[in-house]
Order: C-alpha cells, then structure tokens, then sequence
C-alpha cells in the first residue's frame, strides 16, 4: 500500500471518490474561540461533513439498517458544536471526526468543514474556518 503527503494511503484516497453521506450547511450557536467574548456570548458555527461508506447494500436493500442515518451524523455535529467550550476550530472538527469515525463502523473516512460566519475582519466574507480529513485506517485506534 502507497501513502500520500497526508499520511492517507492510496486505497484512502480511491475510497474517496466513491459513496458518500453528505451534510451541509448545519448550523448552531456554540461558544468555542480564545476570546473571552466568543466564550460568553457564543455565535454561530457552520458545518459540512462528507462520510464515506459503501452504501450498495442499502441502494439495493431500501433499508435504514443498511446504512448510517443522516440524522445519526446531525446529533453528533449538533452535541459536539453545542456543547463544551473548545479553543480552537481545529478541535471542534477533530471532535466531529473522531467520534463519527467511532459511533460507525461502516464509515471509512470523514471530512469536516467548521466555518464561523461571523469573524472579525475588516472586508466581507463569507465564513471562516477549518477542514479536516480523517480516515479509520490511520486515525482510529484498533
């Protein structure tokens, strides 16, 4: 097996562009940030997150059990975005991955997208923010 610059291995990599869950633009209000006023007064975090999984079985089956629901994914973001404080987005992203990467089994890699909205800069944007990849072959302990 080949490994790429980011320490994903080919057979990651190929995986990658095959079936996938996808969540997009889910919002919630949390409190993560370095700043006092970010830890108090909170704001509004944007988050995407693409799950790889083989999902022929369910295709074929037109069974829920066959496969990981959307909604299963949603609480995870919500509960991680919504609850305790973290420093940084990167933390945020990695919490949001590991633990999808742990609850399912059946999924192979996550990407994670954790944008804030609203930043202090001077000019317009859209969001901020972080993606991460995380694959079971190299980030989930056995």
């Amino acid at each position: 097996m080949t490994t790429s610059h980011s320490g994903a291995t080919m057979d990651d990599d190929k995986m990658m562009k095959g079936d996938k869950l996808i969540l997009r633009g889910l919002k919630f209000h949390g409190f993560h940030g370095v700043k006092p006023e970010e830890r108090k007064l909170g704001q509004k975090f944007l988050v995407d997150v693409d799950a790889w999984l083989d999902l022929r079985v369910a295709g074929k089956s037109d069974n829920l059990a066959d496969t990981v629901s959307y909604t299963d994914i949603y609480r995870i973001v919500r509960e991680v975005v919504e609850g305790p404080p973290q420093n940084l987005l990167e933390s945020v992203a990695q919490l949001i991955a590991s633990t999808t990467l742990t609850k399912h089994s059946q999924i192979s890699a996550v990407r994670v997208m954790v944008g804030k909205p609203h930043v202090a800069v001077h000019g317009p944007v859209d969001y901020l923010g972080v993606e991460i990849f995380r694959y079971r072959s190299i980030d989930v302990q056995k």
